[in-house]
């Protein structure tokens, strides 16, 4: 049998083809011509009032504006090219230090927060308000050099309280401060000599009489340091 062969298409064919081709190329471009066109068209008025807005702004700062002002504000700025460099990496450096410190921050602050609540629930600062008070009303009744002379005795009297705070000093003071509670001076009577050698037989009196004679010893060491 006889081998089929391929029928070539006719120049004419390849010819009509290749216009089609060309047609179709033609046709995208005048759509993109058209576009840009149409583009053209839409901008045009945003433009033409950008510059007559910059032209009219130009004319407001063209009394104040000088040429040679932006020069030196070129060389100025590369002049302190270096300093700029420093200043931003110490700014990159401050960023890093809050990102480092913001975790921290965010659990510090509402502690103290909590403490600063805590103490004005106790009276802290209205204590201290009232100690700001008492400093202002000495403040006008006494000059700075009355209080120096004064600071002696604070210090003096700073230390009789240090004393005091002595658990020995407190319970004495304490018992001493009970004594006129516990007397009853309306059952007071009078009491003559034999009276008194009657009272002495009672342990109290004996033992107030020895608190008494303590007493005295210590009084008498008092005035034996001032001779």
């Amino acid at each position: 049998m006889p081998e089929k062969t391929e029928k070539k298409p006719s120049t004419e064919a390849l010819i009509l083809e290749r216009l089609d081709r060309m047609e179709d190329q033609l046709h995208a471009l005048v759509k993109s011509q058209e576009s840009l066109t149409e583009l053209k068209n839409d901008v045009t008025p945003l433009m033409n009032s950008a510059v007559r807005l910059l032209i009219d702004e130009l004319g407001m700062v063209e009394s104040g504006f000088q040429l040679e002002d932006l020069f030196a504000l070129l060389k100025q700025g590369l002049r302190s090219l270096r300093n700029l460099t420093q200043a931003l990496e110490t700014m990159e450096n401050v960023f890093e230090l809050w990102n480092c410190m913001e975790p921290l921050l965010k659990s510090t602050v509402p502690n103290l927060i909590n403490y600063m609540d805590n103490l004005e629930r106790k009276g802290v600062f209205r204590t201290y308000a009232a100690m700001l008070e008492v400093r202002a009303k000495v403040a006008a009744h006494y000059d700075a050099a009355e209080i120096a002379d004064m600071s002696d005795a604070f210090v003096l009297l700073l230390s009789m309280l240090k004393k005091l705070s002595d658990p020995q000093m407190i319970d004495f003071m304490n018992r001493i401060l009970e004594l006129p509670t516990a007397m009853k001076l309306e059952q007071v009577k009078p009491l003559g000599p034999l009276g008194m050698l009657s009272a002495m037989g009672g342990k109290e009196a004996r033992q107030g009489l020895g608190v008494a004679m303590e007493l005295t010893k210590a009084l008498g060491k008092l005035g034996a340091g001032r001779s």
